[in-house]
């Protein structure tokens, strides 16, 4: 049983013998819509956001990297200039923590004028 032979998978073009110039391209064709067509199709599609928010926005990150079989890695960020990494699972875990009880100590999230008073 003998295979049979592969047919060629690109089709390669001749290339022509010698140099030509170049040919001038052709008429412009006027494309767009006809005068005044604006004024009586739909309203225009830009409107303003209709997602608007609650009011709310993230004030720190927690970012852990923890690979299988790898050292795990964690970078605490806050808006307030907090930015604390750790290297290894036990500081991973404890810079979990560190990053949990920020939350309550944040000034960011926490007004200051009203602790006193309470």
């Amino acid at each position: 049983m003998t295979a049979r032979p592969r047919p060629p998978l690109k089709s390669i073009t001749p290339t022509p013998a010698g140099a030509r110039a170049a040919e001038p391209a052709g008429p412009q064709t006027a494309v767009g819509e006809p005068e005044g067509a604006a004024r009586k199709g739909v309203p225009s599609a830009v409107r303003s956001d209709p997602q608007t928010g609650d009011g709310r926005f993230p004030v720190a990150w927690l970012n852990i990297v923890a690979p299988r079989g790898a050292t795990p890695t964690a970078t605490s960020k806050c808006l307030c200039g907090r930015d604390r990494s750790a290297v290894g699972h036990r500081r991973v875990l404890a810079l979990i923590t560190d990053h949990t009880a920020h939350r309550d100590t944040c000034p960011l999230r926490t007004p200051q004028e009203g602790r006193t008073a309470a």
